[in-house]
């Protein structure tokens, strides 16, 4: 049995802060993010749902997603709309279901400027901005902002915060981060303008000094007014740190700003947005030497997000004095009971978020409700958020100890069946423990750590170096079997093999293949394998050449961990080629076609050629079970090859099922 922790290892983390009218129980903060459970600009009960799990689960303040301010703002299909009263009631009904738990709740005032996604139509945006300065990544050309236009839009940040306040919420917070419109003003390189609005330090700020005004002349005395602003933008052509904070020394003091919220990146160029939801790849509070700097610059509370993923990690932050609060938005997707947990020193039980970007930002740029790999039940808590106690109980063994066998096993268990878990090999963690070995992957581990101690606390019996067949299912008299025996690599049929050296990514990973100096990697799926494999290559010292089927390496997993990992190749020298499927090889040569125009492609002087290309599912116990009396699942890649995602979906699933 695990130690429990004295929660006065978190005497910060869980004091209680005065913001503006508003007293807030701890430092935990979760941080507006869209959630793709918006409909028609509305606020809906699956929403409701997934932010009650948090404030339920010890949040202290809960900042709700963006709302537009003016019709102007849609910069999704998907975004709640504060432009008029129609969305009060879905407000309310939002804050009564967070307050009830006793979490306070402030809501996003939001304008992209000219960072606009998509339409909800799929037509090309007409965006607005301060100057007729294009974006990076939308390729969208805005329109100057009239002098009429942008009274209407400072008007309405205060109409949509007084909308608010009628609803119950405690405060606003206004969106001048990441590049979006306010940040548009402050940046020299985006506004041109030579009115009253561009130029000096006094006429960029001037917008966001109207805006702040205007919230204060149309809310009460107690409305809590806060201000998310980029500290660094982490790209050329963006404002300057030392800017930001003259900006924020100048807001402080007119007094209408009663906390400062800081954040990294930019959502307008590749390299800048990567920030936004940071990947594994960045240090855990990365963010917090320039919230120090903030707090050293103002009057007023200081929050600060950026992979603060533990409560370990957050009171480090709140303790050195960098921080007042922290933003542990992704921390509470994974684990929503993550602050009662750590309020209760049990450490062992949070499930640590690993910051794969998924399910969660990954989900949201496919226009998906967000949810997590570990913690399939968020977004989907009024479906799969309930686990009921099972009817009868069972005895179900479930075939091998991956992420989708240990879910399934959790579940069952935690439900009140009988749960033995077979797994073959002497580890836990199926491909996740190949996984972990790649360049910059190593927290993905992370799940195997989390999901053994949910089968731990669930009462789940483990056997491992147990391989499983028909005959001891029928010694064991079980009345259920889950097959999650998963996969293993593909190889497939082109000639040559025999003339060439050949090997598979896993052969790669568990050092079983003596790789020459000159790589060409044949990437299937054009996910992270490719791209890990090329970057451990490249540091090994040898000369990789990627060639990927898609249209681009990494076309299949969310653009800020593929645009990281590209920068990587870039810096090592690694040579991309998109559109190469596989033909065959003969010796040191490999052909490759393109698959957009059936050209052959010819690589010389291939030391050894890398297969990944993708997996066959492992399920031949299946076969074995076709006239088993009892119930047989098969999940994860044994049903079919596809990622963590869906193993851990299909184990809670099947595990709600039996």
């Amino acid at each position: 049995m695990p130690a429990i922790v004295s929660p006065n290892s978190f005497p910060h983390l869980f004091s209680p802060i005065t913001i503006g009218g508003m007293e807030v129980r701890n430092r935990i903060l979760s941080t507006g993010h869209d959630t793709v459970m918006a409909h028609d600009g509305q606020v809906t009960e699956r929403l409701i749902a997934y932010h009650e799990a948090r404030a339920k689960g010890g949040a202290g303040l809960i900042v709700v997603q963006v709302s537009g301010v003016h019709e102007t703002a849609r910069y999704t299909s998907h975004i709640l709309m504060a432009t008029s009263d129609e969305a009060i009631p879905g407000y309310a009904r939002l804050a009564q279901a967070v307050h009830r738990h006793g979490t306070k709740l402030c809501g996003q005032l939001f304008h992209p400027g000219r960072e606009i996604m998509e339409t909800d139509d799929g037509t090309a945006p007409v965006a607005y901005a301060p100057s007729a300065v294009p974006n990076q990544r939308f390729r969208v050309m805005p329109v100057p902002l009239s002098l009429r236009m942008i009274g209407e839009i400072v008007s309405g940040y205060g109409d949509a915060a007084a909308r608010m306040m009628k609803a119950g919420f405690d405060g606003c917070e206004i969106v001048a981060s990441h590049g979006y419109l306010p940040a548009q003003f402050l940046n020299p390189n985006v506004n041109l303008r030579d009115d009253a609005y561009g130029g000096s330090v006094e006429n960029r700020l001037r917008f966001l000094r109207e805006v702040a005004a205007d919230i204060r002349k149309k809310t009460q005395p107690t409305f809590v007014v806060g201000l998310r602003i980029t500290g660094e933008e982490h790209d050329s052509q963006t404002l300057d740190a030392s800017e930001v904070l003259a900006f924020c020394r100048l807001l402080d003091a007119d007094g209408d700003i009663d906390y400062f919220n800081v954040v990294a990146g930019t959502s307008a160029t590749l390299k800048g947005a990567v920030h936004i939801v940071p990947p594994m790849h960045f240090s855990g509070g990365y963010s917090a030497p320039f919230a120090a700097a903030m707090k050293a610059a103002v009057s007023k509370p200081v929050f600060v997000a950026g992979r603060i993923n533990q409560p370990q990690l957050a009171e480090q932050v709140l303790a050195s004095g960098q921080a007042d609060m922290c933003g542990m938005t992704r921390a509470m997707i994974c684990d929503p009971d993550m602050p009662a947990k750590a309020e209760a020193g049990r450490l062992d039980d949070i499930r640590a978020c690993i910051a794969c970007n998924q399910a969660c930002i990954g989900h949201f740029h496919k226009g998906y409700p967000i949810s997590c790999i570990q913690h399939p039940e968020t977004g989907r808590e009024l479906t799969l958020g309930i686990k009921t106690p099972a009817a009868v109980r069972k005895r179900i063994v479930v075939v091998g100890g991956g992420p989708a066998g240990m879910k399934a096993a959790a579940v069952l268990a935690g439900r009140g069946h009988d749960v033995e878990l077979h797994e073959a090999e002497s580890q836990l963690g199926g491909q996740t423990r190949l996984a972990q070995l790649l360049p910059g992957r190593a927290e993905f581990g992370g799940i195997i750590t989390n999901l053994s101690r949910e089968m731990e606390q669930a009462g789940v019996t483990v056997r491992r170096q147990s391989r499983v067949t028909r005959a001891m299912i029928d010694e064991m008299r079980v009345d259920a079997v889950v097959i999650a025996t998963g996969g293993k690599p593909h190889w497939p049929h082109v000639e040559g093999y025999e003339t060439s050296h050949v090997v598979d990514a896993w052969q790669v990973l568990r050092g079983q293949a003596n790789v020459g100096t000159s790589v060409l990697i044949a990437d299937w799926r054009s996910d992270w394998i490719g791209l890990g494999l090329a970057e451990k290559l490249a540091r090994e010292g040898c000369r990789v050449k990627l060639c990927t089927e898609g249209i681009a390496a990494g076309e299949a997993i969310h653009g800020y961990v593929r645009n990281i990992m590209m920068a990587t190749l870039h810096t090592l020298g690694v040579e991309v080629i998109p559109y190469a499927r596989l033909f065959g090889s003969d010796g040191n040569t490999v052909y490759m076609e393109h698959t957009a125009s059936g050209a052959p492609i010819i690589f010389d002087d291939i030391d050894t050629l890398v297969l990944a290309q993708g997996h066959d599912r492992v399920a031949d116990l299946e076969a074995e079970l076709d006239d088993f009396a009892g119930e047989v699942h098969v999940i994860g890649d044994a049903n079919t090859p596809r990622t963590a995602e869906e193993a851990v979906l299909e184990g809670l699933k099947v595990g709600r099922a039996i």
